[in-house]
């Protein structure tokens, strides 16, 4: 369903507020069983990350420090988590833009198209 949320606490540079935030997401995912937000659950899933994410900013604020830092790095701070985002986040720039790009299908063939601006 969701990856396993990695501790923030103890890590250097300290945790930032986005990891803060993907942390309270797969939370608040876990818990309530959404993947994919509807009108319906857009606000009451929206309104818990950042409430979550509010509550966990404080408590590591709030905590002393680590001993030693934690054993595994957050997805944001993976490379491979970085150019999945960075992919994704030109996927959709192209076609708010109705630039040319590639999907890729099951079948893994990559088809060029561009969407249609409406």
């Amino acid at each position: 369903m969701c990856r396993n949320i990695t501790t923030l606490r103890g890590l250097e540079p300290p945790a930032t507020s986005e990891e803060i935030e993907a942390a309270a997401r797969q939370y608040v995912r876990k818990v309530t069983g959404v993947q994919s937000l509807s009108d319906a659950t857009r606000e009451p899933f929206e309104a818990a990350v950042r409430e979550v994410a509010a509550i966990t900013a404080r408590l590591l604020a709030e905590l002393p420090q680590r001993r030693q830092p934690p054993t595994t790095v957050p997805p944001l701070r993976r490379a491979d988590v970085q150019a999945r985002i960075a992919a994704r986040e030109a996927h959709e720039r192209a076609h708010e833009l109705g630039l040319p790009h590639e999907h890729e299908h099951e079948d893994d063939d990559a088809d060029e198209h561009v969407h249609a601006r409406v």
